[in-house]
């Protein structure tokens, strides 16, 4: 990790977010240096989940949607709505989503049980288990490409994700 001073990055720090030390205030530089990083790696993390599901065939939106659905627990069923809202992704883009999932079987619609007007979006048995199967896959490949973090640090670094996440999470829900 980068050393950092109250006036900016050390003298190490890569260039990118060194070159914004000129244009930002010190009393916001941490804020520049969690901003730019969780982007960077949000971006990074993207690219490496389509490379690593590719092999399966699935796209990054599709795996999380897979994912919601066998998360959320039996009878892996989800709202379109709140499928869209743990995808952080819009209506439109989750319905081209769902859409190419029912047509390769691996989830369909029924009818909501409390609310026959509305459908909700269930996992098929092979939309299980290429759920269960590509978890294996992500976690497997990424013990194996970013196994640098012991169990503890990975536990820090969720919890305080977690955190930003949650903080993110409220704030776009409150508009």
């Amino acid at each position: 990790m980068t050393e950092t001073t109250a006036a900016g990055p050390a003298s190490n720090e890569p260039t990118s977010l060194g070159q914004l030390e000129r244009y930002v205030d010190p009393k916001h530089w941490s804020t520049v240096e969690v901003l730019v990083r969780i982007f960077r790696t949000g971006r990074q993390i993207e690219a490496w989940l389509a490379d690593t599901l590719a092999a399966e065939g699935l796209d990054t939106s599709e795996y999380a949607a897979l994912s919601a659905l066998w998360m959320h627990g039996a009878p892996h069923r989800l709202s379109a709505g709140e499928i869209a809202d743990r995808l952080v992704q819009t209506t439109g883009g989750t319905t081209k989503t769902i859409r190419r999932l029912e047509e390769r079987g691996l989830v369909g619609r029924i009818a909501d049980p409390s609310d026959g007007r509305r459908a909700l979006i269930e996992l098929t048995p092979a939309g299980l288990q290429m759920a269960q199967a590509t978890l294996e896959l992500v976690l497997d490949t990424f013990d194996l490409d970013i196994g640098g973090l012991g169990a503890a640090e990975r536990s820090e670094l969720g919890e305080r994700l977690a955190q930003v996440s949650g903080e993110l999470d409220d704030r776009l829900h409150r508009r």
